[in-house]
């Protein structure tokens, strides 16, 4: 036993005591002394120096002092004794040993390859892996698969862990049944959680509801801490085999982590992953449901937006894949062409169009080729980009001029959707989407999100998922248009896509609680009940545990809806008035004009604009804008 340094401590050994030892190599000494000795020590108080530990690791992860000491055998050692041990583990509060020990493995080894390499050495995998089995509790779980992914990480290490073969085979496993899970041995019956469980959630503060929250917060994470270690795996292309099974791939895009891990790649993460290897992209392809969820992420406004589009544009870029794929993501992708940089991806839209003319250039040399219709909307789409490279050389005049012929035909289109006729409107923003100058983005902004709202009163959801994509394409910055954002909510709760409209909808509330441009009235400032009602609504459809209680009757109810995403009372949401984000019962005008819209820069009126439109268009007949003026005068 230690001798104790500090007479006026009862406790023999204390590793408190010890570490406070001014002389260098004493220090050393005793701190090495008390790694040897304590996994093969009974006494009670065992926690307080692991938990001390626990919180230095968290402090000073990169620190040398107790990797050189001992300190992984230390908790290596501690661990088999808890797995081993049932004694001493439901002795004073060993329980929470384990949990302590394989957090200060995985948080010694979360940042630097040296440590990982010494944690390897030290026998650290093994009792990790018996963790991950479940010899213990899900909690235990958590903390090993988190420790293995750092130690998979780097590749000295990651041979190590591939070593015991079975460790993919439960990290799939578990990614799969995590939710389920914590929900049925944590959450279901609140009055069976173990205590312990409550305490490491929320440090002994916070009642039922403080712990069911934690608990979302550490079933995500370990779903997405599983997906990390699958994605070490899927780094090597002889695992892709065993990865790359229907039953994970087809739930990858559906496991997004929760909103308290913006951090992780997720599912996502993992697809792109695996869409970076020939045989992951064949599976990848081969499986519809997953193609039209990466097309759903494409076009939403997840944080992981543009790891779904690289999956899309890899699948196309594959001549084996891509006209498996091309009928269902060209849409998509064409709607994102006008995005000039999104994160760290610049000019982005360009290279879209140059992946999408390459399909369009390639099939005559293939077997296969792409549907007649999407090769349409392609050759529109390269017809519309070399449009704006021949306005470089218009005359400021011609310019002018289609401008306000857009304007005089986007007005018209207003009436008519103020007087109900909403077919009509929409053909008329279409009309005036054909003649707005491509290099008018504000003005087409507003054009795409007015028909938008059309195919929302039209029960046209994908059609307006689609306009309002291109809205927030366009805008500057990215995804930020507000209306465009409000409409695209809509159109995904239509088709009951309960993520991407939630993810919209949080977004627009945003939007709206920060705003404070001058511009606007102070009544637009204000969150729209429509809207937190919306956001309400989408977060219990799109609540964590939900298959999870589906499946074992699990019932959380609150007001008039449940946790699945039943509707109560949300019908004047539902309205497309609500558009006008300002009249916070949702009952305002449903379009919008360029000189009322955020993004606006002009500062003529529409009066103006119209009769400069009409003086113009005596002089112009070669572009037919008198015709037109025509039937909006009829």
């Amino acid at each position: 036993m230690t001798k104790n340094l500090h007479p006026d401590c009862p406790h023999p050994g204390c590793f408190f005591c010890v570490t406070k030892e001014s002389n260098p190599s004493k220090r050393r000494a005793s701190i090495l002394k008390f790694f040897e000795e304590l996994p093969s020590q009974d006494d009670d108080g065992q926690v307080l120096p692991i938990s001390g530990l626990w919180n230095t690791a968290m402090a000073h992860p990169n620190d040398p002092e107790f990797i050189n000491l001992g300190i992984f055998e230390c908790m290596a050692a501690l661990i088999w004794k808890g797995l081993r041990n049932t004694h001493w583990i439901s002795h004073d509060q060993n329980i929470y040993i384990p949990y302590y020990a394989a957090h200060i493995i995985g948080t010694y080894t979360m940042n630097l390859e040296e440590f990982a390499k010494i944690a390897v050495h030290s026998g650290v995998i093994p009792p990790l892996v018996e963790l991950l089995r479940g010899r213990l509790t899900w909690v235990e779980q958590r903390v090993a698969v988190r420790a293995l992914g750092h130690l998979a990480t780097y590749p000295s290490t990651f041979s190590a862990v591939a070593n015991h073969t079975e460790i993919l085979d439960l990290s799939i496993q578990l990614a799969l049944s995590s939710l389920e899970i914590v929900y049925t041995h944590f959450c279901q019956f609140v009055d069976k959680r173990p205590t312990y469980h409550c305490d490491l959630l929320t440090r002994g503060i916070g009642g039922e509801e403080m712990e069911s929250r934690k608990a979302e917060e550490w079933a995500s994470q370990l779903q997405c801490w599983s997906l990390q270690l699958i994605n070490c795996f899927a780094l090597n292309s002889e695992f892709l085999s065993d990865i790359c099974i229907p039953e994970l791939l087809v739930k990858l895009p559906g496991m997004w982590g929760g909103l308290v891990n913006e951090n992780s790649p997720a599912g996502i993460g993992l697809l792109r992953t695996i869409c970076q290897r020939k045989l992951g992209r064949a599976a990848v392809a081969s499986c519809p449901d997953i193609i039209d969820a990466l097309s759903s992420i494409a076009r939403s406004s997840d944080d992981w937006q543009y790891m779904a589009i690289e999956c899309l544009l890899s699948l196309l870029q594959d001549p084996i894949s891509c006209y498996k794929v091309v009928d269902k993501v060209a849409p998509a992708l064409i709607d994102l062409t006008d995005i000039s940089t999104l994160g760290d991806h610049k000019r982005l839209g360009d290279f879209i169009c140059s992946v999408l003319q390459e399909c369009v250039q390639s099939q005559d040399t293939k077997s296969n080729s792409i549907s007649s219709a999407t090769k349409e909307q392609i050759m529109d789409l390269l017809g519309s980009k070399q449009k704006l490279k021949s306005e470089r050389n218009m005359q400021k005049e011609d310019y002018r001029i289609k401008q306000a012929a857009a304007l005089v035909v986007k007005l018209e289109g207003n009436s008519l959707f103020s007087s109900g006729n909403i077919e009509r409107a929409a053909s008329k923003y279409s009309e005036a989407l054909a003649l707005c100058p491509m290099r008018c983005k504000k003005e087409r902004v507003v054009l795409y999100s007015n028909r938008a709202q059309c195919h929302l009163l039209l029960q046209q959801p994908l059609a307006a998922i689609s306009d309002a994509t291109r809205a927030l394409s366009l805008h500057n910055p990215p995804n930020r248009h507000v209306k465009s954002l409000w409409r695209r909510a809509q159109a995904y709760d239509m088709l009951g896509l309960s993520k991407e409209s939630l993810l919209d909808a949080i977004l627009f509330v945003n939007e709206c609680s920060q705003s404070n441009k001058s511009e606007l009235p102070s009544r637009q400032n204000k969150v729209p009940r429509y809207a937190e009602r919306l956001v309400k609504k989408q977060l219990h459809a799109a609540w964590l545990f939900r298959e999870a209680a589906i499946k074992h009757g699990g019932i959380h109810r609150e007001g008039n809806g449940d946790v699945y995403g039943q509707p109560g009372d949300d019908s004047e949401w539902e309205t497309a008035s609500e558009s006008d984000i300002g009249n916070d019962d949702g009952r305002g005008q449903a379009v919008e004009d360029e000189d009322d819209d955020r993004c606006n820069s002009e500062s003529k009126s529409d009066k103006a604009q119209k009769g400069k439109y009409e003086r113009a268009s005596v002089k112009d007949n070669n572009h037919g804008y008198d015709v037109m003026l025509a039937e909006g005068d009829a």
